[in-house]
C-alpha cells in the first residue's frame, strides 16, 4: 500500500515518498475489457489523488467507438457525477464535435488522470493541474483503456493528454493540425493520433470565437478518417 500521509492532494508527496509509491499498474486488471477496468479503477491507490477526490472517473462512451478523446483530469462536476466531460467544457466539446460533423454520442471520452486534483478555497474546489508524477502514475489506466477499446483514432485534448502518451516534452502547438504516428512500444496503437487544445482553454480564452473555430477545424480533420476495416484482436 502507499505510504501514509495526511497531506492534501494540492501538495505532492516528498521525493522519497514518490519513489516508494507503487505505480497504478498494481491495480490494473490483466484483462483489459472496459467493464472490468471500470469496476477496478475505484480501488486504485496508485497516487495520492484518491484521498481528496470523491471517486475515480473512468472513460465513458460506446465500447466499439472508433474515436477516443483523451482529456486531462476530471473537473469538479465530473468528480461528483462520476463521468468525464459533463461540465461546461463537455458542453462546448459536444457543440464543437457537432459543428465538425462528428456525432457526440459516437465517441469515447476519458482522461489521462482519473482523480480530480484540486485546492479547497472556502466552499469551492479549484482545479489544480496534475503533476508529471500523477500523469506517470496513472498512465497504466490510460494504456489499458486504449488496449480495451482499440479505437481507430485518438484525439489528445491538451498538453497533459499529449504528455501521457508522448512524454513530458510534448506540446500541442507543435503538433496540432496534422495526424501523428503512434509512439512505438506503447500498446497496440490507433491508426491516427491528433492533438488539439482542451475545450476548457477555449472557455477561458479572450478570443473565444477565434479559438473555438480553430478547435472545430482540428476536429474536422479527425472526422475525415479513411474507411478501413475495424481492427480487433
Amino acid at each position: 500500500m502507499p505510504p501514509a500521509s495526511s497531506k492534501s492532494s494540492a501538495s505532492l508527496p516528498t521525493a522519497g515518498e514518490r519513489a516508494a509509491w507503487p505505480s497504478a499498474a498494481r491495480w490494473v486488471p490483466e484483462k483489459h475489457a472496459l467493464p472490468t477496468l471500470q469496476a477496478a479503477v475505484a480501488g486504485c491507490r496508485g497516487c495520492d489523488l484518491w484521498r481528496d477526490a470523491t471517486q475515480a472517473v473512468f472513460g465513458s462512451g460506446p465500447r466499439r467507438a472508433e474515436i477516443m478523446l483523451v482529456g486531462e483530469q476530471p473537473g469538479d462536476r465530473e468528480d461528483l457525477g462520476g463521468e468525464p466531460f459533463v461540465g461546461p467544457a463537455g458542453a462546448l466539446l459536444d457543440r464543437a464535435l457537432t459543428d465538425a460533423g462528428i456525432e457526440p454520442d459516437s465517441v469515447f471520452r476519458t482522461n489521462a488522470v482519473k482523480h480530480f486534483r484540486h485546492v479547497d478555497k472556502g466552499h469551492k474546489r479549484i482545479h489544480k493541474t496534475p503533476s508529471r508524477w500523477h500523469v506517470a502514475q496513472c498512465r497504466p489506466w490510460l494504456l489499458a483503456e486504449l488496449d480495451g477499446l482499440r479505437p481507430r483514432t485518438v484525439v489528445l485534448l491538451g498538453a497533459i493528454a499529449g504528455q501521457a502518451v508522448f512524454g513530458p516534452r510534448f506540446t500541442v502547438g507543435e503538433h496540432r493540425g496534422r495526424a501523428m504516428t503512434w509512439p512505438e512500444g506503447v500498446v497496440s496503437g490507433p491508426e491516427r493520433v491528433f492533438a488539439t487544445v482542451h475545450p476548457a482553454s477555449v472557455l477561458r480564452s479572450r478570443n473565444r470565437q477565434e479559438d473555438y473555430d480553430a478547435f472545430v477545424s482540428d476536429l474536422r480533420l479527425v472526422g475525415r478518417s479513411p474507411a478501413s476495416p475495424r481492427r480487433r484482436g
